[in-house]
């Protein structure tokens, strides 16, 4: 079958013949893979930089973690594979499977469970958002951080306030549900002053943060307590585009009532990930099907996969390869 391949870490993935996947017991199914979204995730691994990155393959191994797919009786589903999913045909487990919408095409089917998993799970079980809460979302003009715009929106966020460094993107993001744009690209000082009246008019219950790095520090000091009674601010870093490690001052942990936390693969526990497949992903993809949730995607074939793998989109679309 044709796929996808890496057969050196940090090379592009190769189109490339490779045998097909053999199921190995009964909780694996085979299917053939209609569209496959990639990820940060995916490129993390792919390049070895992710801390999931399986260990080094001399006989090359296909990329993907998840993907829509058609199983034998017809039936149309997203998945997890098991095996690489970027290919004609991938295994998947029983058991992390939902089946779609009649209405959500392939593609954008594709796109957003990653960017679901990278915004909902976060909102959901590490912030416990509430409805009538502020949430900042920090990097919020990619792809996820759309979603979570969206998400937080659906879960009854009263104020939405997002960073970025792309004015456009920041403008665009008004149109599905943020309230509030804080510019990236603005000195620190500025930055930190309009976040701290923000802070101060609708104090910020939660903050999914995409990027990490700088940004991070400087939100964190706005956060920071006089010695007073302060907020709660439930704090979650989701991504690292900016950096991997921040400085964080001991004075700012005593000074606030803060909760910070990580969401991400091996923070979520059992019963969260069985939530994901069974109520969160069946409800976004159907939110989807009636274009209640705008999903901003481009398309390309999987024999182009080398040459696009890196490509640069605009407006913060996510590349779906169809298979």
């Amino acid at each position: 079958m044709k796929a996808a391949v890496v057969y050196t870490k940090g090379e592009l993935p190769k189109y490339a013949e490779f045998p097909e996947p053999i199921a190995s017991n009964e909780n694996e199914v085979l299917v053939s893979i209609k569209a496959v979204a990639i990820t940060n995730l995916d490129k993390g691994i792919a390049s070895g930089d992710h801390y999931s990155s399986e260990k080094e393959n001399q006989n090359g191994f296909i990329v993907g973690s998840d993907g829509i797919g058609v199983l034998e009786n017809g039936t149309r589903v997203y998945a997890r594979g098991i095996s690489g999913t970027i290919a004609e045909k991938a295994l998947v487990e029983q058991n992390r499977m939902v089946v779609l919408p009649d209405e959500i095409d392939d593609a954008t089917a594709a796109a957003m469970p990653n960017a679901v998993a990278g915004s909902a799970m976060a909102l959901r079980f590490k912030a416990g958002i509430k409805p009538g809460e502020t949430v900042l979302i920090n990097g919020a003009t990619g792809f996820t951080g759309q979603m979570a715009v969206q998400i937080a929106k659906h879960y009854g966020a009263k104020n939405i306030i997002v960073t970025g460094r792309n004015e456009k993107g920041l403008e665009n993001l008004l149109e599905i549900g943020a309230d509030e744009i804080v510019s990236l690209k603005q000195e620190d000082e500025s930055f930190v002053s309009q976040l701290k009246e923000i802070h101060k008019n609708t104090p910020i219950d939660i903050v999914i943060d995409y990027l990490w790095g700088h940004s991070a520090e400087l939100i964190l000091s706005v956060l920071k307590g006089k010695g007073n009674f302060t907020h709660k601010t439930r704090y979650v870093s989701v991504g690292s585009m900016s950096g991997d490690t921040i400085q964080l001052s001991a004075q700012i942990l005593r000074s606030v009532d803060l909760q910070l936390s990580g969401s991400g693969l091996g923070s979520w526990t059992k019963e969260e990930v069985k939530l994901l497949f069974s109520e969160i992903l069946p409800e976004m993809f159907l939110l989807a099907s009636k274009n209640i949730l705008k999903v901003n995607i481009e398309t390309v074939h999987l024999s182009d996969i080398e040459k696009m793998w890196n490509a640069e989109l605009s407006d913060g679309k996510r590349l779906v390869v169809l298979v």
